[in-house]
């Protein structure tokens, strides 16, 4: 029996740690084993430093099918067994969906830059988690979808609180009551990806906007991430406090001192001239 491919694969290249699905075979549905892996490349990126930003795409003909649902290996409740109830469903959910929601939720927090590149077809607990990336990118052939209505169920890992958050009820209605996909260039109307690529550039076009984003300073990107995501969740007056609050500290930043200072010399050497 030939040894199955690793789940994931990761490398770091200038700054940037790339993890690519890669269960092409099985249209990269997430699995168990995936998720562990994952949730390794995640928190080591985290953890160091010297990674400035994390780059989540994938290898074959979907970019994700969702999760995995023939391998057995998905703790949900069954609807049929004689200890299921709705409480149980729910916690379920919450615990146990191969601890989909509490990494959504720390990609979602980490106070560095996520980036999640669709090459192609990209649906279920797949759009969950890019939904949970700072910065979605697609290439022209990317699509979308929520596959749950089939069942007669929601896209309950974040699926249906993300998108509406970030594309308003009109598009939430789309993908997710009338189960109708969208084309890239419909995400990109939506508001669901940031930019849409040709096919033939993809890749360098996700690479060179990655590594702009290393160039960037690591301090108001984090701080940025926290004071938006803050923002989104009150009104105009407490926004703006966050926003004093957040410039407070950083501009007590050295790099922010330091680049004023130089910036103002370099005005005043060029009205001299």
């Amino acid at each position: 029996m030939t040894e199955e491919a690793p789940h994931l694969l990761t490398e770091d290249v200038d700054g940037i740690l790339i993890a690519t699905l890669n269960r092409p075979d099985k249209l990269n549905a997430i699995s168990r084993r995936m998720m562990d892996l994952l949730t390794e490349a995640v928190l080591r990126f985290r953890e160091t430093p010297e990674l400035k930003v994390m780059l989540i795409r994938s290898a074959g003909r979907y970019f994700s099918s969702g999760a995995d649902l023939r391998s057995g290996d998905r703790n949900v409740v069954s609807p049929t067994a004689t200890s299921a109830s709705a409480r149980g469903i729910r916690e379920n959910h919450r615990l146990n969906l191969n601890n989909m929601q509490q990494l959504w939720d720390e990609i979602e927090h980490i106070e560095k830059p996520f980036v999640v590149a669709h090459h192609a077809m990209c649906v279920g607990g797949g759009l969950e988690m890019s939904l949970s990336c700072d910065f979605r990118l697609a290439a022209r052939s990317a699509s979308y979808a929520f596959p749950e209505g089939l069942f007669g169920v929601l896209p309950a890992s974040g699926g249906v609180s993300r998108l509406t958050r970030i594309c308003g009820p009109h598009w939430a209605r789309w993908l997710i009551m009338a189960n109708k996909p969208a084309p890239a260039d419909m995400a990109l109307t939506m508001g669901l990806v940031h930019q849409v690529y040709e096919d033939e550039t993809f890749e360098q076009d996700v690479m060179e906007f990655c590594r702009h984003l290393t160039r960037q300073n690591p301090e108001q990107m984090g701080a940025a991430k926290v004071a938006i995501e803050l923002c989104a969740e009150v009104g105009r007056d407490s926004a703006r406090q966050i926003e004093r609050m957040a410039n407070s500290a950083l501009m007590l930043n050295p790099d922010y001192i330091r680049g004023m200072e130089d910036y103002l010399q370099g005005v005043g050497s060029q009205s001299k001239a």
